[in-house]
């Protein structure tokens, strides 16, 4: 008996079934059954599935000889099913890795519920994905299982089939089926979640969603829209049969049957033309038939509610109209407002042009409005400590104004308070450009700090890369430039590569990244304190894992397996995950030994609770370094890389560590021992030399003396490397140094 029966029905999908089916074969899970059900399908659906059934001993192919519609299909493919829990997917869409692996786990931490609820993203054919809005309902907090009295809010959760693992044994005992026609979803989920004994979640996106952009069968235009009617007529009859329910859900089921016949009738092109006065008819007698005298009605749906009870179609052409008409007001009202507004703003900045600097201010700010970190997180400490007197501003979005220091003023972009600083504050630091049309005024000195060591081309250097470029305007880039007065580097690489790729008037700081000075002055006290609050189990080895982002790709695609990884390696290790600053969502959700740590604000932190590093063409493989702490590579993509971005050098003939070209190549580094062998260490401490001879802890320190105090003689000297005492690491490698002795002719290396 396996764990899972997986069913998949098909019908007019092979564009898509390959991608879904290998999804489920490709999980680190194993002990599975496929039941791919060809419904009929009059393309090449079902061969694909017999091609899947040959080489494939877990998958069935089931050959229905009508199209009976989706329901249907699915009732097929339970009949076969054996497995402990029933999970169903659309031939559309896909499970992401590692998701049966976390759908086990979750199951058996929770007493194998009747039911698991987990979470989906909609995927569009632009890349984007996005995750669930009520994602929030599929919190893992409190006791768990529970039944739906406790959590009524996951009726909020998108009402269908495929985002829950059913027990086998729970569906026949009660003798679910699905019906047939539209909203076929509909009669089985309410119902399920209703009779369930015992419910739980898994806070995790297990399935994408496709979103066609031809949409769904449900957004064509067809008069089988009306069977929602009958759906809902097999809600309230189970309800009619468990009186000992309908009490606690009779007004919830009402109120979510208004707000979905209203949902069809509003939504454009679904019903045909002459048929939407007939389907609003209908939804009145289905009000009168099952409405529960005194049930509240949201005050944002009882628009929706009134329409429905009325049932008059002419009403509600003439309030779509008078609501059109609003909105479209209300659209020029406001664009009025903002042009105002900003015209305004400007003018507020030109009066403040015309008063004096304040040289006792200064404004700072990183990412774009981010939040508060990186080099000029570093120079805004240290300049209050250093500089008596100073006053400080952060520029940042409100969401990440926690970031910012108690002693430190918050500004928001776009303010009057924010044009004001930029005007008159004598010192402005950015790790990337400020507003273009800020104007840079005799005595403001401009510190551009940079974030990191390129290793992939910069600057002018994208001419050559159209691919990489486009949109760039590389005039008003070298007009930024031109405000520069200062430029931080790292190391003279860095500052060779500036200087070209940016030619402009600046002076060059060559005194390292003030934001690594940190890796010298954290204590074991502090780190520990670090990977407590990062949830990392006392004596596990945990990864950082931090790919940067690809510009040949629209989004970040995972090509580890991690689950898969992990379960290779054993229980001590964990694999922090950070996604690159350009992107909003995470490179991997939370589950198990994997943690995603992309919403931290400071990623010098992350890199002090880790053991070692991951990353494939990051610039953050030169700031770790200082760390003196293992670092692996793995380039897979390296030629697409080289060819639509490029780099300065071949970091694989100067890596700072081991290089794995493969998944198994990876693990197998770090199930022998390779990461943290002799000659990953020898490998590191050459990149060190290279990269590495400012960053000593008093980098800040030296830029304001220079900057800000004036001083040109007398700045802190370097530390030499062999000298400095990073931050230790808090996990020891148990591998033997036997072991680890003949690594340096190791084939990863």
């Amino acid at each position: 008996m396996p764990r899972f029966s997986v069913i998949v029905p098909a019908y007019k999908v092979q564009a898509y079934l390959h991608a879904c089916l290998e999804s489920v074969l490709e999980q680190s899970f194993t002990d599975l059954e496929l039941i791919a059900v060809d419904d009929c399908s009059p393309d090449a659906s079902g061969a694909i599935i017999d091609e899947f059934a040959a080489r494939d001993p877990r998958v069935q192919a089931v050959h229905l000889t009508e199209n009976v519609g989706l329901g249907r299909a699915r009732n097929a493919g339970m009949e076969r099913a054996t497995g402990d829990y029933l999970i169903f997917l659309d031939s559309d869409d896909t499970l992401t890795p590692g998701s049966l692996h976390a759908i086990s786990d979750r199951l058996k931490e929770t007493d194998e519920p009747d039911v698991l609820i987990y979470d989906y993203a909609r995927t569009y054919w632009s890349g984007e994905e996005v995750r669930n809005q009520f994602a929030a309902q599929l919190a893992e907090d409190g006791e768990a299982p529970f039944a739906l009295t406790d959590r009524p809010g996951l009726l909020k959760v998108l009402m269908v089939a495929w985002n829950k693992a059913h027990r086998r044994d729970f569906i026949e005992r009660t003798g679910f089926t699905f019906p047939p026609g539209y909203y076929e979803d509909t009669p089985w989920t309410y119902p399920i979640l209703m009779a369930a004994d015992t419910i739980s979640t898994l806070d995790r996106v297990c399935v994408h969603y496709r979103q066609r952009r031809q949409g769904n069968i449900l957004g064509t235009t067809s008069r089988k829209h009306f069977e929602i009617f009958d759906q809902y007529d097999r809600v309230f009859a189970f309800l009619d049969a468990h009186p000992e329910l309908s009490a606690a859900w009779r007004a919830v089921l009402f109120r979510r049957m208004v707000d979905h016949l209203s949902t069809v009738f509003t939504k454009r092109g679904r019903l045909p033309r002459g048929s939407r006065a007939e389907f609003l008819r209908k939804a009145r007698a289905h009000y009168r038939r099952y409405r529960v005298t005194g049930a509240r009605v949201p005050a944002r749906t009882r628009l929706r509610h009134g329409l429905v009870r009325l049932g008059s179609h002419r009403t509600y052409r003439g309030l779509w109209a008078a609501l059109r008409l609003r909105a479209r007001a209300r659209r020029y009202a406001a664009t009025a407002r903002r042009r105002s507004r900003g015209a305004l703003l400007q003018l507020h900045y030109r009066v403040q042009l015309r008063l004096p600097v304040r040289d006792h201010c200064a404004v700072f700010s990183s990412y774009w409005g981010r939040g508060y970190g990186c080099n000029p997180g570093a120079l805004e400490a240290a300049m209050r400590e250093h500089v008596p007197g100073i006053r400080t501003a952060w520029i940042a979005e409100p969401r990440h104004h926690h970031t910012i220091p108690a002693g430190t003023r918050r500004l928001r972009p776009g303010t009057a308070a924010y044009w004001t600083a930029l005007a008159r504050s004598k010192y402005l630091v950015n790790n990337v450009n400020f507003d273009r049309r800020l104007v840079k005024r005799p005595g403001q000195v401009l510190v551009q700090t940079q974030h990191g060591t390129p290793l992939k081309y910069m600057g002018l250097d994208l001419q050559d890369r159209p691919a990489v470029a486009r949109g760039t305007d590389f005039a008003t880039l070298m007009k930024n430039a031109d405000k520069w007065d200062y430029v931080l580097s790292a190391n003279r690489h860095s500052t060779l590569v500036w200087e070209r790729v940016f030619p402009a008037g600046y002076t060059t700081l060559e005194y390292g990244y003030p934001r690594n000075d940190r890796f010298q002055q954290a204590t074991s006290a502090e780190v520990a304190r670090l990977r407590e609050t990062l949830g990392i189990p006392h004596g596990a080895v945990a990864v950082l894992y931090a790919p940067t982002h690809r510009d040949y790709r629209r989004t970040q695609r995972l090509t580890l397996d991690l689950e898969r990884m992990l379960h290779t390696l054993g229980p001590r290790f964990v694999v922090l995950t950070r996604a690159h600053h350009f992107y909003d969502a995470p490179l991997k959700e939370s589950s198990g030994r994997v943690i995603d740590v992309s919403d931290h604000p400071n990623i010098e932190s992350l890199c002090l609770a880790s053991d070692a590093l991951v990353t494939d063409y990051s610039s953050l493989m030169f700031d770790y370094a200082n760390l003196d702490r293992p670092i692996v590579l793995y380039p897979d993509d390296w030629e697409a890389y080289e060819a639509a971005r490029g780099t300065y050098f071949d970091v694989r003939e100067f890596p700072p560590g081991a290089v794995a070209r493969s998944e198994d190549e990876l693990t197998d580094i770090f199930a022998t021992g390779h990461w943290a062998g002799s000659r990953s260490a020898q490998l590191r401490r050459a990149f060190r030399e290279r990269f590495c001879a400012y960053d000593d802890g008093r980098a800040a320190e030296r830029v304001v003396r220079r900057v800000v105090l004036g001083e040109q003689g007398g700045l802190p000297s370097v530390v030499p490397l062999e000298e400095r005492h990073p931050a230790p690491a808090a996990a020891v490698p148990r591998q033997g140094r036997a072991a680890l002795s003949g690594l340096q002719h190791s084939p990863h290396l």
